[in-house]
């Protein structure tokens, strides 16, 4: 029950922000640029089946929300990883350009929002995933680190 509000609040706050803001998303920033960095860190890992710094990026206290996988925590979630490159070996994953949206969480840290594909090459075919996530990043002790994980749209 727990599990089910947490996501609908996540889910309403998405809701909320997307439908609020008509203004241009702010990409200049040094708290956007700094996201977009991370982001880009975890992804690069993940696209070069580095578990080593996944391990680093994900706290350990992580609540992973996949609207297919169900709530999964970190030893769970990093044994995904390690399933997930095992099978599929050429999996990568993209960020949609111009879909990628940060808003600070004052004394915690960011929230990242935003749209990926995720590729690979099954039975001689492409294959394309497009879904969105939404990302909650705590700095602490000089670390940025993601401690919620919402993945939809699969």
């Amino acid at each position: 029950m727990k599990t089910a509000i947490r996501i609908f609040f996540c889910l309403a706050f998405l809701f909320i922000i997307k439908s609020a803001s008509a203004q241009d998303k702010p990409t200049h920033s040094a708290l956007y640029q700094t996201i977009f960095h991370m982001d880009s860190v975890m992804f690069n890992a993940f696209n070069t089946h580095d578990l080593e710094v996944i391990k680093k990026v994900f706290a350990p206290n992580v609540e992973f929300y996949h609207d297919r996988g169900g709530l999964q925590n970190y030893e769970k979630v990093i044994s995904g990883f390690k399933g997930i490159f095992a099978a599929t070996p050429d999996l990568h994953r993209e960020l949609v350009p111009g879909s990628l949206e940060v808003y600070p969480i004052p004394g915690f840290g960011a929230i990242e929002i935003g749209t990926h594909r995720f590729i690979h090459i099954e039975n001689g075919q492409t294959q394309i995933g497009v879904y969105q996530f939404i990302h909650t990043w705590q700095f602490k002790d000089g670390q940025w680190t993601v401690t919620r994980v919402i993945s939809v749209g699969h």
